[in-house]
């Protein structure tokens, strides 16, 4: 499918919550929690059978509704793409999720979650998932696609986490790899590297994303104290 002649009215809308702009918003968030610093990082959206990602290479919190790249989920193809841009490298692992069902993906640097995948590698092996239990913001995670309700107080939070690769769009294996040996988890942890975070929808995505952060940071500082994460 060739670029539509009228692509740029995909992304202009005064709707505060239009994809276009409120992926900007969400990233000039991440930006201030340190998730999308020097350009890393992304956010992807899929509305209807449209999927808007912000482009690669670009300071997240300056990024501007004209920055995104809008494709056609059904057959991949791009229906806009700024000519000044690069697309993400993000996205064939945005599709991975979408693929499962996602509303949206969020791909940050967070140095907790990056320091989590060192930790669980020294002290578990490269083998080990992330797992913690007995902390009350893993209420913010989903039990799983299609089952109802959050993890609770007393549930195990599991998360796997992948090695790191050169180039981003060569995570897409291990990713979908992961998604597929644990179909309840709703992100995975690339060591080194960062955290991507999918949900049903944008808020779901952004508070599991918010939970998970929090939960890393907390992990950290337990790890430091000489505290388990599970019993």
């Amino acid at each position: 499918m060739a670029v539509r002649e009228d692509a740029d009215q995909l992304v202009r809308s005064t709707d505060s919550q239009h994809p276009a702009n409120l992926i900007c918003e969400l990233c000039r968030k991440f930006y201030t929690l340190g998730w999308v610093t020097g350009t890393g990082g992304g956010t992807s959206i899929r509305h209807n059978d449209h999927i808007f990602i912000a482009p690669s290479g670009v300071q997240k919190e300056l990024m501007q509704p004209t920055d995104m790249f809008v494709m056609d989920y059904n057959n991949r193809q791009y229906l806009r793409k700024p000519t000044t841009l690069k697309p993400s490298a993000c996205t064939p692992l945005f599709l991975a999720a979408f693929d499962r069902g996602a509303g949206c993906c969020i791909h940050t640097h967070s140095q907790w979650a990056v320091l989590v995948t060192l930790l669980v590698e020294r002290d578990f092996g490269t083998k080990a998932c992330f797992e913690v239990e007995r902390i009350e913001q893993i209420k913010g995670i989903p039990k799983g696609k299609g089952k109802a309700g959050n993890l609770g107080y007393h549930d195990r939070l599991r998360i796997p986490i992948i090695e790191n690769t050169a180039h981003e769009e060569d995570l897409t294996e291990s990713l979908e790899k992961a998604m597929e040996a644990h179909p309840d988890t709703y992100a995975v942890l690339v060591r080194r590297h960062g955290i991507y975070v999918w949900g049903d929808s944008v808020q779901k995505a952004k508070t599991q994303c918010e939970s998970l952060d929090y939960i890393f940071q907390l992990a950290v500082e337990m790890k430091r104290l000489g505290l388990p994460w599970t019993t």
